[in-house]
């Protein structure tokens, strides 16, 4: 009877664990439900750390990118997918740009190797400085995570420097998506590229857009028609109005508040093209020039500063409506 009853106490014992078990892992299910999906996925994505040094550094020096849209509280998400898609073109994009910002010095150094015979036992006529240079693009550079004041942004630079065409990368990831040699993205909607930042001031755009429009003239040549047709895109990603009111109690520089409003930011960029292109016009329609402005809304920046993001890219680079903008990855048309 004594046995009976020993049983009958450790089958009790048995089934409270089990229930106390159970009761466990439903609380921990429940709490598991309850995370947003950020948190979720913090465990698992791994990503850079934020460069706390870029705000100030984009400030002074201008740092070549990507600015990605993403949705809603899937910024960890999109990081991981952007740098994976971008890390496959940065290293022969880097190679390539060494090789042509190389040739005019190669040039010149052959005139002066043929004027003047190598000493005996000198096998390279590669100067220390390219022979480094060269060495240091083997490897992609690294892309620096910048963080931002709003979500829904992704913000990758390149440090100040970097053989790099931002446009032609993502010339690549378009012409990969369409072949089918890369899958479309998940989370990452527009990948902006960034060619130069500088502080949005009036002197300092009109400055960056007179030299990307000169080599993008440059490099395409002939085959701009006449006059050229280009059109101005201007996105105050960010900058709510009240905010915008109070860049312009703080701010001590007119310029910097003028540009702020749209009508004068076109007027500005238009007046910088034409001064390099004489024989041009605005055509929303078909543009085959492209000048794209981006405030970034970066953490860490004095009130009364703004960093701005310019870029000129060709005609198949950008849609026109409902708006111009970058081409967007996905097919989703609620992609922002």
């Amino acid at each position: 009877m004594a046995e009976v009853e020993g049983l009958n106490r450790e089958c009790g014992q048995g089934e409270q664990q089990e229930q106390h078990q159970e009761e466990k892992e439903r609380d921990m299910g429940a709490v598991k439900e309850e995370l947003k999906p950020w948190e979720q996925h913090a465990a698992v994505i791994s990503i850079p750390r934020f460069d706390y040094n870029a705000p100030s550094s984009l400030l002074h020096y201008s740092h070549p990118g990507f600015l990605i849209t993403c949705p809603f509280k899937r910024e960890k998400s999109a990081t991981k997918e952007a740098i994976s898609i971008l890390e496959k073109y940065l290293e022969s994009n880097g190679s390539e740009c060494l090789k042509k910002s190389d040739a005019s010095s190669s040039i010149k150094r052959r005139k002066l190797c043929s004027a003047d015979a190598e000493p005996a036992g000198i096998v390279s006529n590669e100067s220390p400085s390219s022979a480094e240079a060269n060495s240091s693009v083997k490897q992609a550079p690294n892309l620096l995570l910048v963080k931002v004041t709003r979500s829904g942004l992704v913000l990758l630079t390149l440090p100040k420097g970097s053989f790099v065409d931002p446009v032609g990368i993502v010339s690549h990831v378009n012409q990969s998506l369409e072949s089918g040699v890369l899958k479309r993205p998940v989370w990452c909607h527009r990948i902006f590229p960034i060619q130069a930042t500088c502080q949005l001031s009036e002197k300092e755009v009109t400055a960056v857009v007179s030299e990307l429009v000169l080599n993008f003239v440059d490099d395409e040549g002939s085959s701009l028609s006449r006059p050229l047709k280009f059109a101005v895109g201007y996105n105050r990603r960010g900058i709510e109005e009240t905010e915008m009111k109070a860049i312009n109690n703080n701010s001590s520089d007119p310029n910097l508040c003028a540009l702020l409003v749209r009508n004068k930011c076109f007027s500005v960029v238009a007046a910088a093209v034409k001064a390099i292109v004489p024989d041009s016009v605005v055509d929303l329609k078909s543009p085959e020039l492209c000048i794209l402005i981006e405030l970034l809304p970066l953490s860490g920046v004095p009130a009364g500063l703004l960093v701005t993001a310019v870029s000129v890219l060709p005609r198949y680079l950008v849609s026109t409506k409902p708006r111009l903008c970058i081409k967007a990855l996905v097919c989703d048309s609620r992609a922002r």
